[in-house]
């Protein structure tokens, strides 16, 4: 029998459908509008002052005042707002700050406004509703849903709600959703990730389980847990789990071991949430890439990745890229975030309508001999290596090793098995083959005697957590990187077997 509110939720969800698809569209207006706004509406700020956006009228006249930055250079602005000044970035005071640990920066604080604020709930929302209205599932409801995130026990500053990202969002649940909603407000604002792991599969067992949600190696960690409490496989404990929604990282490298963990398939939704904004969501289960939020508030710039560190790179919009080339993504918001750098790199997929994927870090990468690898070079050679096979991977990161002991220098990539292979050399061969076949940097420092095929070290059960705990990061917004241009991780990293 269907409940009144699966059923309402297919003609919400053909509506937002409808709504998206008009600004979708409609790409290069919706941006120029979303443009022209936020120069308008920020001229009288200090920033816009002092940038003369009272003189901005078109693209071009943006690109000549306003510069690329990054959080450290705009850091005297974001002092000044959190110092309780008003009219500084954006018109009056932001009503929260996104507390981040930035990798150079400390902690960063990131205004949001109660402008930007709605489309960060509107985007995980719709992201629901496109996928009922793609496929006509809107049993799960009336489930019970998790949403594995940050505390949501917020501070104050000089009158303005500082917290987590994911804690922030979880006071914007809606009223519908509420009672499907797990883990409880109490469980949820335990600190200690270990513990509040624990709660929350004493709390989740007994439920009707539909949708779980979370960055892959949190949500790894509970359903490790469920399957060690039970015995069970966590699809045969929920047996009407059939969504998994995630964001932060690839689910590519997890998606095998997560498979084997619940014990089938299920159908999963990309996000690409961020302190900054929401930038996109997967709005198609059967195309790849995620849809760009065009219409939320965020005017977009562009820069190839390996021209971003020349002195004077091109920045173009969305009117001049390429399906395949990798750009470091640039954002102006109606938070007051202006030329800014988010130190993200995507693809785009399709440009009818406008969708990408999230290659790497711009600073997350390993050029010690100029071969210019990325995040997704070495996402893709896993995947590839361990296509068809029973290897199952945990985790991994990979660093280059300047100075070995004997030979030439290599990638040193420290991997996490679940399940090992039977030829741990056969598998660094296949992996060496598919970085070599992506990357032609990689490939002529190879055949051309620079580098040694890379080489496999092997990390304990459970050593990227006991790492993550060492340096205080395990649970929260905290990711390690995939790959690194130094050994600063891995030096710390006493795990090795």
């Amino acid at each position: 029998m269907i409940s009144i509110k699966s059923a309402l939720a297919k003609p919400f969800a053909k509506r937002v459908h409808y709504n998206i698809q008009k600004w979708a569209k409609k790409p290069f207006e919706t941006q120029e509008k979303v443009f022209q706004n936020l120069i308008s509406e920020a001229t009288s700020t200090q920033y816009g002052k002092d940038h003369d956006f009272i003189s901005i009228n078109c693209y071009e006249d943006f690109v000549k005042r306003v510069p690329i930055r990054d959080y450290e250079d705009l850091k005297p602005y974001v002092e000044r707002v959190v110092a309780g000044e008003s009219d500084i970035l954006w018109k009056g005071k932001p009503i929260y700050f996104a507390k981040t640990s930035g990798t150079t920066s400390g902690s960063k604080y990131i205004p949001i406004t109660k402008e930007s604020m709605p489309y960060h709930v509107e985007a995980a929302r719709n992201a629901i509703l496109m996928y009922i209205n793609e496929t006509g599932n809107s049993k799960f409801v009336d489930g019970k849903m998790i949403f594995l995130q940050g505390s949501p026990i917020l501070k104050e500053q000089n009158g303005v709600q500082l917290g987590r990202l994911s804690g922030i969002v979880a006071h914007y649940v809606p009223k519908y959703l509420q009672k499907n909603r797990l883990p409880s407000w109490e469980t949820n604002c335990i600190e200690d990730w270990e513990t509040k792991v624990d709660a929350i599969v004493d709390e989740t067992l007994p439920q009707n389980m539909t949708i779980i949600s979370g960055i892959p190696s949190w949500v790894q960690m509970y359903f490790e847990k469920i399957q060690q409490k039970t015995g069970k496989k966590v699809g045969d404990v929920f047996k009407n789990f059939n969504l998994f929604i995630f964001g932060g990282v690839n689910y590519e490298p997890y998606r095998a071991k997560f498979e084997n963990l619940i014990g089938r398939k299920v159908d999963s939704i990309e996000l690409y949430p961020a302190s900054e904004g929401f930038f996109a969501f997967q709005d198609k289960q059967n195309e790849k890439g995620m849809l760009l939020q065009l219409n939320s508030g965020i005017f977009y710039e562009f820069i190839k990745a390996d021209e971003f560190f020349n002195e004077n790179p091109k920045r173009i919009t969305i009117k001049d890229v390429e399906v395949g080339v990798n750009y470091v993504m640039i954002i102006s918001t109606n938070a007051g975030l202006w030329g800014y750098n988010i130190g993200d790199t995507v693809e785009f997929t399709s440009i009818k309508p406008y969708r990408v994927i999230v290659s790497g870090r711009i600073k997350h990468f390993i050029s010690a001999f100029g071969e210019h690898v990325i995040g997704k070079e070495v996402e893709q050679a896993m995947q590839e290596a361990t296509l068809n096979s029973n290897i199952r991977v945990t985790e991994f990161t990979v660093a280059p090793q300047i100075n070995p002991l004997e030979g030439l220098p290599y990638h040193e990539w420290f991997i996490e098995f679940e399940n090992e292979p039977d030829d741990v050399s056969a598998l660094a061969k296949k992996i060496d083959q598919s970085l070599q076949k992506q990357n032609s940097y990689y490939f002529d420092l190879i055949s051309g005697n620079v580098l040694q095929p890379l080489k496999i070290t092997k990390v304990k059960k459970g050593g990227f957590q006991e790492y993550m705990k060492s340096v205080g990061k395990l649970g929260g917004q905290n990711k390690l990187p995939r790959l690194s241009n130094d050994r600063k991780i891995v030096e710390g990293f006493p795990h090795t077997i």
